[in-house]
């Protein structure tokens, strides 16, 4: 919330936040007032890497989301453009321009149907999915045996972050004066100097034009430059990257110093990693419980006859 004060309110969705110790009645009335209408899109107010990020869809999902998450999370209504891409920027405070250094598109993780395999053969048979087959037999435990007709997209994950299965596209080739134009634009309205946007739009070029466009994340000197990824780097190009990326981090620093910005003392510094870190172990944790619910309309005498080493999972959690 505190990066979204500080953007135009005419460039991110409207949000609200929602405190963990808010009644049911009171998260309702919330939501009712705000105007926000389902789908929804959930998620940490501090998240990382995606964890605990959900697409809404009803009163009843939301109400189930709030009982089991333990933190404070941010509530905003579900941007529908078709694509999300991600804008590295940065800009020194004593100069006017700024520089992208990485633009990439994000693709969610999902399965293509052929109209003969199951939605759990399709997951079985995806490469790019082994690596989190267990989490994704639990996310769509109810839809395993569905048949996905012939040429339809189906989501494994509405995150786009890499860390959740999403893929990164470069755009190298897209980025000009008249993009960078735009992010100057919003970075003087927020007074940001480094970091991440991260973004819906309509196309490439109307983002360009600053129109139909929303920043769904601003991401400053924690972020991580994802054009390290998507532009199939060797791994000396993407350590070289990473080490620009750090240099032009620690001169902004220098210079906002100068300008009266003072320093956090290391006692500062290491109290806040010591948070962070236990903060994001509480959230994995919480992912983890959150995809080994069984979902209601199953029975379970089906989950287990259909994934054995799910169900034995989910009744271990559940205990």
């Amino acid at each position: 919330m505190e990066m979204y004060k500080l953007l135009p309110k005419e460039v991110i969705p409207k949000t609200i936040l929602i405190r963990t110790s808010y009644l049911k009645r009171k998260l309702a009335e919330k939501v009712i007032t705000s105007g926000i209408s389902f789908p929804i899109a959930v998620k940490p107010d501090v998240g990382r890497m995606g964890l605990m990020f959900r697409k809404i869809t009803s009163m009843e999902e939301l109400l189930s989301y709030h009982e089991h998450i333990a933190v404070d999370y941010i509530l905003q209504e579900f941007i529908d453009y078709p694509l999300e891409v991600s804008v590295f920027y940065y800009r020194f405070p004593n100069e006017s321009k700024g520089i992208i250094t990485g633009f990439v598109k994000k693709e969610c993780l999902s399965v293509i149907g052929d109209g003969r395999s199951t939605l759990l053969e399709l997951i079985m048979n995806y490469k790019r999915v082994q690596f989190r087959l267990e989490e994704m037999k639990l996310k769509h435990a109810s839809k395993l045996n569905f048949i996905i007709p012939a040429g339809e997209k189906y989501l494994l994950s509405e995150a786009l972050n890499l860390s959740r299965g999403g893929k990164l596209i470069s755009l190298e080739h897209e980025k000009d004066s008249q993009l960078v134009q735009v992010f100057d634009n919003l970075s003087y309205a927020g007074n940001f100097y480094f970091g991440r946007y991260d973004i819906k739009c309509k196309s490439i070029e109307e983002l360009k034009q600053g129109k139909h466009f929303s920043v769904l994340e601003f991401n400053g000197s924690g972020a991580e430059p994802h054009h390290v990824y998507g532009n199939g780097n060797s791994l000396l190009k993407a350590i070289s990257i990473l080490l620009h990326h750090w240099n032009v981090l620690f001169k902004i620093s220098l210079q906002n110093n100068k300008n009266g910005v003072p320093y956090w003392s290391f006692k500062q510094g290491y109290d806040h990693l010591l948070r962070a870190r236990k903060h994001f172990k509480k959230l994995r944790k919480l992912e983890f419980a959150m995809n080994t619910i069984v979902p209601v309309e199953w029975h379970p005498a089906k989950v287990r006859e259909t994934f054995p080493d799910v169900h034995e999972l989910a009744l271990k959690k559940s205990a």
